[in-house]
């Protein structure tokens, strides 16, 4: 493996472990409410600023993902769109250059 997919990689682990402390922390908290959640990301203006800028970064990095695997016929890479949505753009991004770098 490369230096450079193993950076991915890294990436990707740590994108998904640190983004879940605190979602898992928070919930510890409030309990498990997604409407609660959304309130807490919508707090303030910079908050809601962050929470538009994921949100325009996650759809584009979506039809990235479609556009490249519908190419190169690479459909592992898939499996990133669901990191992304269910994670966030940090894991679901480095993941998706992880899996593209591979040989096909």
């Amino acid at each position: 493996m490369s230096p450079l997919r193993i950076v991915y990689f890294a990436l990707f682990v740590w994108g998904s472990v640190h983004p879940m402390w605190y979602f898992i922390s928070w919930m510890s908290e409030n309990g498990v409410s997604v409407s609660g959640m959304i309130t807490a990301w919508h707090a303030n203006p910079a908050t809601s600023g962050l929470v538009w800028d994921l949100t325009i970064a996650a759809i584009t990095l979506t039809l990235w993902i479609l556009a490249e695997t519908i190419v190169r016929r690479n459909w592992i890479a898939l499996l990133a769109i669901p990191a992304t949505y269910l994670i966030g753009v940090s894991a679901g991004l480095p993941l998706f250059l992880f899996l593209r770098s591979r040989p096909v």
